[in-house]
């Protein structure tokens, strides 16, 4: 599965529900894997972002889908950075001339 940074601000309704955050963060992991995705790692941040996760999922569609709906739910707003690890790294210079 392809691997994806996503950075998250809240908005102001998720500030304003901020106690909340820790359930919404197992009611998306639910919906993530509900729609054949996975997050492998959470984390609560200090800076120019709220959260940072690593997420899996099958394609660039499947993810974009999932952040859609999480995005919709008005308590974020993401960026998303497609990650290679070490293995797909080594396929991607191997194309190189």
């Amino acid at each position: 599965m392809a691997k994806y940074v996503v950075l998250m601000n809240w908005t102001d309704q998720g500030v304003k529900a901020a106690k909340d955050t820790v359930n919404r963060f197992h009611q998306a992991t639910s919906l993530v894997e509900n729609m054949g995705g996975k997050i492998e790692i959470c984390l609560w941040t200090v800076g120019g972002y709220d959260l940072i996760a690593i997420a899996e999922a099958p394609d660039d569609e499947t993810l974009s889908a999932i952040l859609l709906t999480l995005a919709g739910g008005g308590n974020v707003r993401t960026q998303t950075l497609r990650a290679f690890d070490e293995h797909e790294m080594e396929q991607i210079l191997g194309k190189l001339p």
